[in-house]
């Protein structure tokens, strides 16, 4: 069963709001497979959310264009493209989505403003399972391109997510309280984390992405809230980032409630004109709204760094920052070879603090792993072949 949207074309109003609702309604209802059909043109769409549970399988083929819009009284919402509580769901078709961003990155200050309005997400996607979004383009969303909360079972592949390297908190991909995720050959440029995940995100392979301009791929902020959901079973592999902020990260808030982030493989990875390829920072406070002795409370163990070379704009292209409360345990950096590409005569360095850290396999020799801190801790079992970190008037491990 096909449900075509039949609606009127570059006009701001609710007939193709109710159309895309009913096309919806007609499609969801319909017992077996059925497809919300959008045919080529340009549609200016307000807030939607498309609800379920549906009867059977279900496709929304987008091959036009949506327009979001433009004024605040019709955007100031979490959301522009929803779907809720649907199974078996295919988002795909072609077509683009512009949220015509530039009308309200300048209503992103809620780190200053404290009656600051949500901003919407292009796609925002809750308690969806079982399904899939492909061959689509999100360009210049007023917030995340793609949010995906409480979902299962989700592939995201073959999707072009763009947005300025200054539009604020244009997150790529979002995700929160969900499981079971496979993000594949994905091209995001935006002004945030090209993807991020928090809280309660569990068994998700990322590859293939490419990744610039943008802050790179982050786990966290952690600890903020949600302490119980815990993050485990993250891979990032084989992908590349192109002149980003950072390259792979993890965060946490310090101060912040206990939790748990560990089994994480960042793998495979090659940073080109990268500024902070490495990270792990137990200390993230943004807006500087934190003292200076407060400390983080999530644990951090069982991450492995391995494969990873390029170039690293700044001379700390591997920065361990953990928290003295709970050290980093079994963090291992195996086959790391990054050079600094900065306008210093100078070798790449790295950082490290409050790690319990196993280093295989040689490092680069544009530098040696050098340690800024003395809270280190080393593991005795290391054999004299494998490199560690370096303190000033002590041998090489």
């Amino acid at each position: 069963m096909v449900s075509m949207i039949m609606s009127s074309r570059n006009v701001n109003n609710n007939k193709n709001d109710n159309a895309f609702l009913r096309a919806w309604e007609d499609a969801c209802q319909w017992k077996g497979r059925s497809r919300v059909w959008i045919p080529s043109g340009v549609y200016m769409v307000n807030s939607v959310r498309f609800v379920g549970p549906c009867n059977g399988e279900i496709a929304f083929e987008i091959r036009g264009g949506l327009k979001a819009p433009v004024k605040p009284s019709l955007f100031l919402t979490d959301t522009w493209i929803g779907f809720q509580y649907v199974n078996d769901l295919t988002v795909e078709g072609g077509g683009f989505l512009d949220g015509q961003g530039y009308y309200a990155w300048k209503f992103n200050d809620c780190h200053q403003n404290t009656n600051c309005k949500p901003l919407p997400a292009n796609l925002r996607f809750d308690f969806i399972n079982n399904s899939r979004i492909q061959y689509i383009k999100s360009i210049n969303s007023k917030n995340i391109h793609i949010n995906l909360f409480a979902c299962n079972k989700i592939n995201v592949t073959n999707v072009i997510l763009r947005a300025p390297e200054n539009s604020p908190n244009t997150d790529g991909i979002h995700i929160g309280t969900s499981t079971n995720l496979l993000i594949q050959n994905v091209n995001i440029g935006t002004g945030d984390d090209c993807i991020s995940m928090i809280s309660g995100s569990k068994n998700i392979t990322i590859s293939e992405v490419s990744c610039g301009p943008g802050h790179g791929i982050s786990i966290g902020s952690l600890g903020k809230a949600f302490e119980k959901e815990y993050v485990s079973g993250i891979k990032v592999l084989n992908s590349n980032f192109t002149r980003t902020q950072n390259g792979v990260r993890i965060k946490t808030w310090a101060p912040s409630l206990p939790s748990l982030a560990s089994d994480i493989t960042f793998s495979g990875l090659f940073m080109n004109t990268v500024w902070n390829p490495i990270v792990i920072d137990q200390n993230y406070c943004p807006h500087s709204l934190c003292g200076n002795l407060e400390r983080s409370q999530v644990r951090i163990r069982d991450v492995t760094f391995k494969d990873i070379g390029g170039t690293s704009n700044s001379e700390v292209a591997i920065n361990l920052q953990c928290s003295k409360l709970v050290p980093c345990q079994n963090v291992i950096l195996d086959n790391i070879n990054l050079a600094y590409n900065g306008p210093k005569k100078s070798h790449a360095v790295s950082s490290c603090s409050n790690v319990v850290a196993n280093y295989k396999a040689k490092l680069s020799t544009s530098y040696k792993l050098h340690i800024s801190s003395i809270h280190i801790y080393f593991n005795p079992n290391l054999s004299s072949e494998l490199f560690g970190c370096y303190i000033p008037g002590h041998l090489d491990i």
